[in-house]
């Protein structure tokens, strides 16, 4: 293992050597972008990790930005799954660097998979899966936008077959509707689902999430709880008609994901919705 030099750093040399690599949920293999010295770790940093684990690794100018990146990442994985491999070491950070790594660890990386983010310095590099080319870029756009220009977001995702295509041209231009106000499926919503249920089981291998959106019609825990109820109500027929319950689970986000303005009918209809995410 390389020891690092505890010399105080020039600003223009903490460019080349600060380094934290946060490894993203799936990977098995890690590469750690600049190990932390044994003494400031006591012990040494491995080099693998267990499956669903995210590694966060490297090294950093001080024990409160250490603490303050490990609260962010456990905050959005869940304690239980971060392994700590951070280091701390005598080095200049440029400027407000905690707080636009903090940033940088934010709820779209939640759907990277197998993958490593790493920042060096002012350099960022994301790789890993993602189901399609829009979160490709919606994961980077999101990190350039929360940045200054002194910062590089270098976009290394790469989009993985899932069968999310064959879903969503299934329900192009197809709503799967309700009863006014309740879960109660439509003879039209009904029919949409059973053009769909082929789609689904030819994907026999992988699990679905059917995600209950409402527009912002009324208090956000009704509509919360609506939406529930409606993504429910399609799990259930779904289940009825051939679907194995384990393989669809079920969330709610009531108003919070609007896709149109909810300040027109035409807008309020489209944010009333039921959508399908295929996991791995």
């Amino acid at each position: 293992m390389t020891s690092m030099n505890t010399t105080p750093a020039s600003p223009e040399q903490a460019r080349r050597t600060l380094r934290v690599a946060l490894v993203l949920a799936g990977l098995l293999a890690v590469c750690t972008a600049a190990p932390a010295p044994a003494q400031a770790r006591g012990a040494a940093v491995r080099d693998t990790a267990a499956p669903g684990k995210v590694v966060v690794s490297g090294v950093v100018p001080d024990e409160s930005t250490r603490a303050a990146i490990l609260a962010r990442v456990r905050e959005l994985y869940g304690a239980d799954r971060v392994v700590d491999q951070i280091g701390v070491s005598n080095l200049v950070a440029p400027p407000n660097w905690s707080q636009n790594v903090q940033k940088l660890i934010s709820p779209e990386l939640k759907g990277v998979s197998r993958g490593q983010l790493k920042i060096s310095g002012n350099v960022i590099d994301v790789t890993g899966e993602v189901d399609n080319e829009a979160q490709r870029q919606q994961v980077v756009s999101h990190m350039s936008g929360q940045l200054n220009p002194t910062y590089t977001v270098r976009n290394g995702l790469r989009v993985v077959a899932t069968g999310q295509e064959q879903v969503d041209a299934a329900l192009t231009d197809r709503t799967i509707e309700f009863e006014p106000g309740n879960s109660t499926l439509t003879a039209a919503g009904t029919q949409v689902l059973a053009r769909l249920v082929p789609v689904l089981q030819q994907l026999h291998d992988r699990k679905f999430e059917v995600i209950g959106h409402t527009d912002s019609s009324g208090s956000r825990a009704q509509n919360i709880a609506l939406s529930a109820a409606r993504a429910d109500a399609v799990k259930t027929w779904l289940v009825g008609n051939g679907l194995a319950a384990g393989s669809v689970q079920t969330s709610a986000v009531g108003p919070d994901r609007p896709v149109a303005t909810n300040d027109t009918p035409e807008g309020r209809a489209r944010n009333r919705r039921i959508e399908f995410r295929v996991m791995r």
